[in-house]
């Protein structure tokens, strides 16, 4: 297999992963608490995250910088938001529909970062916006439209604090010497100290889980969180930022597909029209937004003018995040 197919086949792999993080999710949580389900996700992310930490061999310090606490204390608070409510929506609706309605993040993060787009976006990205809005009804509708899901309204709610999320890594990390792994490391403590207390009464039904229950949680701690992440950094490096957009976001087409496949979830008519609105208007929006930010670096940076060499306007690759 050659270095590109390799590379390409680890960020379908990070995808996949991603997109079965939500059949996980609502398996652990039907038997075991939310809040619980939350602490050992974080806290087993934290100590494999430590672990890799102490054990990578490092050029530089392995202690962490201000700067990289700075950013790694309201990020955590901001992702821990994030998991709160993605997972409570989980639990009360299809894993088909959370990666789908989740993965309007895409066009919501660009509406939330307009700092970055000088001049504002261009009319077509709200036509992609409006189609993953039709998306949305379509996929809370299910079986005909009637008074949408609490599960549904949760991850159009997880959607937009995500997107806030998003914007905000980029405002704290840019232009700075952040180092990614550390940084997640930070966030998964913090995670792990808010869950700690509301979480702590249950903490005996960990003991008492069956193999199957933690089998999920440490899926959704070592291989959605910890093992993506990694991957994701590694592949990243080696391909555009614009290829390891497309492939990882196939995340909504395989959270439908191991919903179906293992959750035995069906997809009604409207509910498959709204999944490939969803795609459809998930990856137009991208492409807008991206070909529109890269054209502006090109202004800024004065591509095209005499004496003036050109520079890097690829877009910037997703960040990592712990879905």
């Amino acid at each position: 297999m050659s270095d590109a197919r390799r590379t390409d086949a680890v960020l379908l792999l990070v995808a996949l992963v991603w997109g079965s993080s939500y059949l996980s999710a609502q398996t652990a949580t039907a038997a075991l608490p939310v809040l619980l389900v939350l602490f050992a996700r974080y806290a087993l992310s934290a100590l494999a995250c430590l672990g890799v930490v102490a054990a990578a061999p490092g050029r530089g310090p392995r202690r962490w910088t201000r700067e990289e606490l700075r950013a790694g204390l309201p990020l955590g608070l901001t992702q821990a938001a994030v998991l709160v409510v993605e997972t409570y929506g989980v639990a009360h609706t299809s894993a088909a529909n959370a990666g789908l309605i989740i993965s309007l993040t895409i066009v919501l993060t660009p509406l939330l970062d307009r700092g970055r787009h000088r001049g504002g976006l261009p009319p077509v990205f709200y036509a992609a916006a409006g189609l993953c809005v039709l998306a949305v009804g379509l996929l809370m509708a299910g079986n005909g439209f009637h008074t949408p899901r609490l599960g549904d309204l949760l991850m159009l709610g997880a959607a937009v604090v995500r997107a806030g999320h998003v914007a905000l890594v980029g405002r704290l990390t840019a232009s700075r010497a952040i180092r990614p792994l550390h940084l997640t490391t930070v966030q998964t403590l913090v995670g792990t100290g808010l869950f700690l207390v509301p979480a702590a009464r249950d903490l005996p039904d960990l003991a008492h889980a069956d193999t199957a229950t933690w089998a999920q949680l440490l899926y959704l701690a070592l291989f959605c969180s910890v093992f993506a992440f990694l991957a994701q950094t590694w592949a990243v490096q080696r391909t555009s930022a614009s290829r390891a957009s497309l492939l990882l976001g196939t995340e909504p087409i395989w959270a439908a597909a191991v919903g179906g496949a293992l959750g035995g979830e069906h997809f009604t008519v409207l509910t498959g029209l709204g999944a490939v609105l969803m795609v459809t208007g998930t990856y137009w929006g991208q492409s807008v937004e991206r070909t529109h930010r890269a054209a502006g670096v090109r202004v800024e940076q004065g591509i095209g003018c005499p004496g003036v060499p050109p520079g890097d306007t690829s877009a910037p690759a997703p960040p990592a995040l712990l879905p």
